[in-house]
């Protein structure tokens, strides 16, 4: 091992428990898409998204996909149970979804329609929106009867759904994966199997790109981090976090952003999940005690754009400042009653099932 990363820790000797800034990273890559959303919801054009080649808000989605692989992942593998992976996903994901969509069809927009409340309540746009949500895995709906239709992003209630028919799409992927792996490992030696299971994946990938609502692109870009995160659980033990690679890599981003936004992305892409575990694991001390408070990104990744549009709609005229500090006050409290009060003790519901 070169001296450049020997004395550097290994990611499986960091990734021990929950004492990490998983959850404050993915904090703020949630109010990193509340500030690109406010810029284009201004028609304002965002600073360093045209030289970058990506915008923010794309960039924070990323940070939650590899997370989600890296974390997902070590869940399935850790536990090896389908019941438990389902229920696990299942309930961290659609008490809190189902929360915000009632809270937006039934209130939201029964106030805020141009449209009679009766009109509204027997638009079967309504319950469309309401039931196509419920589940995503058929799609995203935008819009509701009147709501939102004189906003710049005219008429979309939610525009961040888009990407949790991804995520859920990722985690099926994931199952299929370990699926085959398991049973190609009763007969075949384990470098074997784990390739069936990755033929399996590119398989199933192409499957899906065939024949579901997916967009080409977005599917490609997001099995990418995906299961970039999922390896790097797999590979742990052999991956050294290293401050020294670290500031190579920051200096490198600033080369490539110099020559062109394409030399930059190409670098982001290979980059980002080491840049995100190693800030993930490697600071420590005071800026851990953010822990002891909640895992808040979530609520304020299914809050923010329909409140940010109920602000734009009150009040067209916002600075773009204004608007982010705002929303991020708003979001953040319905998001903390978010967490408290529905998704942790969703997520204690699973113990009763698997102890």
């Amino acid at each position: 091992m070169p001296k450049f990363f020997s004395s550097s820790p290994t990611l499986g000797e960091l990734a021990v428990g929950k004492d990490n800034n998983f959850n404050l990273l993915r904090l703020l890559a949630a109010f990193a898409v509340l500030i690109s959303h406010s810029f284009a919801m201004l028609g304002q054009p965002e600073p360093f998204a045209a030289s970058v080649g990506k915008n923010l808000g794309a960039m924070a989605v990323d940070i939650f996909f590899v997370a989600s692989g890296f974390l997902v992942g070590a869940s399935l593998i850790r536990t090896q149970h389908l019941g438990d992976y389902l229920l696990a996903r299942a309930l961290r994901i659609f008490p809190a979804l189902w929360l915000m969509l009632l809270l937006t069809v039934l209130v939201l927009g029964a106030v805020l329609t141009t449209h009679d409340v009766n009109a509204y309540f027997s638009d079967w746009q309504t319950w469309r929106y309401l039931g196509k949500n419920f589940f995503l895995m058929l799609g995203v709906e935008f819009y509701l009867p009147g709501l939102f239709e004189t906003n710049l992003l005219r008429g979309i209630v939610n525009g961040s759904l888009w990407s949790m028919i991804y995520e859920l799409s990722m985690y099926v992927l994931l199952l299929l994966s370990w699926v085959i792996y398991v049973y190609a490992r009763r007969r075949l030696s384990a470098v074997i199997a784990l390739l069936i299971a990755m033929l399996g994946l590119g398989a199933s990938v192409w499957l899906l790109d065939q024949f579901y609502l997916l967009e080409h692109f977005q599917l490609l870009r997001f099995t990418w981090f995906f299961f970039i995160g999922t390896a790097y659980y797999l590979l742990r033990q052999q991956i050294r976090l290293s401050t020294k690679l670290i500031s190579v890599i920051v200096v490198c981003g600033v080369i490539a952003l110099a020559i062109s936004g394409h030399h930059f992305l190409m670098l982001y892409y290979l980059a980002l999940p080491y840049c995100l575990f190693y800030f993930a694991y490697v600071p420590s001390g005071k800026i851990r005690s953010y822990n002891r408070f909640g895992d808040y990104s979530y609520g304020v990744y299914l809050y923010a754009f329909p409140i940010q549009q109920t602000l734009v709609l009150i009040h067209p005229e916002w600075s773009v400042l204004l608007l982010i500090v705002t929303a991020a006050v708003l979001t953040f409290a319905c998001a903390v009653c978010s967490w408290h009060w529905l998704e942790q003790p969703a997520l204690a519901w699973r113990k009763r099932f698997w102890k």
